[in-house]
């Protein structure tokens, strides 16, 4: 089976085309070749199809082999992906996900892409639309227990839970420690992707994610909308900011009119290769 690996801002997948290749297990294979020692390396895998919905269909898995609803970082790379491939040659293209339909505009030089801008759409802060246990209506500067002291979160969904933790210093803090705790509190039935960030200032931010079924990774495209979100949210931010992932810069803007957020960033193809062995049940 033919594979590639892509990452956003370091955050990286392996992808398969569902249009040349048939996947039989796809939770067996996600954890097969996310494992950095015994398989290709990466955070999850994510299958290029066709949709009745939309130009493209992106599922993705978490390392843990785990149904993913969205990934902004690896909406990016397969919008690359279609592009460079030749399986398409529009530059605006609308991509079915586990988070409905999205829409992403590439920046394309010298035939290829090279940025992606993304529509992810409106945030959701409802508790039920998280989902988060609690009464109706949003959870700003919420406490949340973990390890030992109560953290103030804002929690929303971008197609994907999410609880942001604004933090005085993200390189030093126990990303791991806190952030597995947090993903499986009992608040969160389904889990969370958590984002500890710090602000240096209104239009600027510094961030560190702890996703859900893959541990700590380089970015979360999905996490930086989160952060400027919950940073307007709570009178940190700006509508317009940069986040500095540990990968590398993305671009966020939630826009008053529309209600959406747009995120812009890089894409990236690694390399091409082909699975010699079975994959491991």
């Amino acid at each position: 089976m033919k594979f590639t690996k892509m990452h956003g801002a370091g955050n990286d997948y392996v992808y398969v085309n569902l249009f040349d290749e048939r996947v039989d297990d796809p939770p067996a294979l996600a954890r097969f070749v996310s494992d950095r020692h015994f398989g290709v390396g990466a955070d999850g895998l994510i299958l290029i199809g066709p949709s009745d919905k939309a130009a493209f269909r992106m599922t993705m898995f978490n390392a843990d082999g785990s149904l993913g609803e969205m990934c902004g970082n690896g909406l990016r790379c397969v919008a690359k992906y279609v592009y460079d491939h030749g399986l398409t040659r529009e530059r605006e293209i609308d991509v079915e996900t586990g988070a409905g339909v999205l829409h992403a505009s590439i920046r394309a030089a010298n035939g290829k892409a090279r940025a992606v801008r993304l529509d992810m759409g409106a945030p959701r802060t409802d508790r039920a639309e998280i989902p988060m246990t609690g009464p109706p209506g949003p959870a700003i500067n919420e406490p949340i227990e973990a390890g030992g002291r109560a953290w103030l979160a804002t929690c929303l969904s971008m197609g994907n839970p999410h609880c942001v933790v604004f933090v005085e210093e993200t390189a030093d803090f126990p990303v791991a420690e806190v952030g597995s705790l947090i993903e499986n509190h009992a608040r969160f039935p389904r889990r969370v992707n958590v984002e500890f960030a710090r602000v240096i200032s209104r239009r600027e931010f510094a961030q560190r994610t702890w996703e859900r079924g893959s541990g700590e990774t380089l970015a979360c495209g999905t996490g930086a909308s989160a952060v400027c979100v919950a940073g307007v949210l709570t009178g940190r931010l700006d509508r317009r900011a940069v986040g500095h992932l540990t990968g590398g810069d993305l671009e966020m803007e939630w826009d008053a009119k529309t209600n959406h957020v747009f995120l812009t960033g890089p894409a990236v193809e690694v390399f091409t290769g082909e699975l010699a062995a079975p994959v491991p049940a």
